[in-house]
């Protein structure tokens, strides 16, 4: 048992502080402490960089979809104007075509003035 003891107490003793306060430059204790210590600063520093780049990738996306939202935007009203032009010069060519009846053809009050809603065709206005 006393070899036991005198094992632990080694290993015990090379982990201990130095009695005159300054480490050992070649103590393993000390190079792992700072070898550890050197790779806690380095995993922060990768990880601030990771941060620092997916704040930046945020903020460029970010622009970029509220662009998207702003043409998304533009483009439903451009879409909302055209067919409002493309009901109105429906209107318009019934109401030409039925004047040319009248005046031409001699055709009397057999249709409508106005035209009736225009016709729904596989989901998409005409």
């Amino acid at each position: 048992m006393d070899n036991r003891n005198a094992v632990v107490s080694n290993a015990i003793n090379s982990l201990a502080p130095k009695l005159n306060g300054k480490p050992d430059a070649g103590d393993t204790l000390e190079k792992a402490g700072h070898l550890i210590l050197e790779m806690i600063g380095k995993a922060a520093n990768a990880a601030e960089a990771g941060y620092q780049q997916a704040v930046e990738s945020n903020r460029k996306l970010s622009g970029q979809l509220r662009g998207a939202e702003d043409r998304m935007r533009e483009l439903e009203v451009e879409v909302r104007h055209h067919q409002d032009r493309s009901d109105r010069a429906e209107k318009w060519l019934y109401q030409i075509s039925v004047e040319i009846e009248q005046q031409f053809l001699g055709t009397a009050d057999r249709r409508p003035t106005q035209p009736s809603a225009p016709q729904v065709v596989s989901g998409q206005k005409r």
